[in-house]
């Protein structure tokens, strides 16, 4: 079995207490977790995950490849600020996202709109000739300063999660990695 790296590696000092890892916006199905360490490491993965002994299991020195389902994204075309923010995406796509997970948005040259792992309050699935049929979401992001004055009409908002890990014992070190696979397992 091969593996093809996605994305930027993780790294996570672990403790008897769970500890968890930034934002990583999901672009693989696959993700691979790495005990690096003489402790073995209890592993929990969602939108604010905290891992308990009752958790995926894995042995010091021991290696994961864990499956986390289809990676979702969507280009973003419109952005409203305010307390909230509403994104606009392209006429005839939809809303590949639902309320209540957790998205980042990243717009090319102006980081400025950019925000990490918020949650989706709604998806405007009006219909008749002026509804949005689900190319319309507002996320729980308070965009209403700071933003820059105008939009360059392009941006990625993708599905986002993070990882929490738990030692069995004393301290020690996981490393997080998306990875594509290929061959037999």
């Amino acid at each position: 079995m091969a593996h093809k790296p996605v994305g930027i590696s993780t790294t996570l000092s672990i403790s008897t207490s769970s500890a968890k890892t930034g934002a990583i916006e999901k672009q693989s199905d696959t993700i691979r977790v790495v005990v690096a360490s003489a402790t073995s490491a209890h592993v929990a993965i969602g939108t604010e995950p905290t891992a308990t002994a009752n958790d995926y299991f894995i042995p010091a020195g021991g290696t994961a490849t864990i499956s986390i389902g289809a990676p979702r994204s969507q280009r973003v075309v419109g952005i409203i600020t305010g307390t909230t923010t509403t994104l606009d995406f392209p006429e005839g796509t939809g809303s590949p996202f639902e309320v209540g997970d957790f998205v980042s948005l990243t717009v090319a040259g102006q980081s400025g709109w950019n925000f990490s792992h918020k949650r989706v309050k709604s998806v405007d699935t009006s219909a008749s000739y002026d509804g949005y049929f689900s190319t319309r979401i507002v996320v729980e992001n308070d965009s209403s300063t700071g933003a820059p004055a105008t939009f360059n009409g392009y941006a990625d908002l993708r599905e986002s999660l993070k990882v929490a890990a738990l030692a069995t014992s004393a301290t020690g070190t996981v490393y997080i990695q998306q990875v594509q696979i290929s061959g037999n397992a």
